[in-house]
């Protein structure tokens, strides 16, 4: 991990291809006229090199140097889900 590289949070929604699993992250907008908040969400490519994320699991992705034409992130690590009472 680098001093300034972006980190974010997402969910794992393809894992077909070698070493490169689909992660979609939801963010919080807000509107410029009706100033309310919407979601958006956006799917990166992240490099997998061990092929051991798959869909559904939370995750930690970070910026890095460009992998391939597509693919600029890097998995960190898995997001173990909390149960809240």
């Amino acid at each position: 991990m680098t001093k300034n590289s972006k980190i974010l949070k997402g969910i794992v929604v393809s894992d077909k291809m070698r070493k490169t699993v689909v992660v979609s992250v939801l963010t919080l907008k807000k509107h410029s006229r009706y100033q309310r908040f919407y979601k958006s969400s956006k799917r990166y490519k992240a490099h997998d090199e061990k092929g051991e994320y798959h869909v559904g699991d939370r995750v930690l992705i970070e910026e890095t140097r460009p992998i391939s034409k597509d693919k600029s992130w890097l998995v960190i690590s898995k997001i173990k889900n909390q149960i809240s009472k």
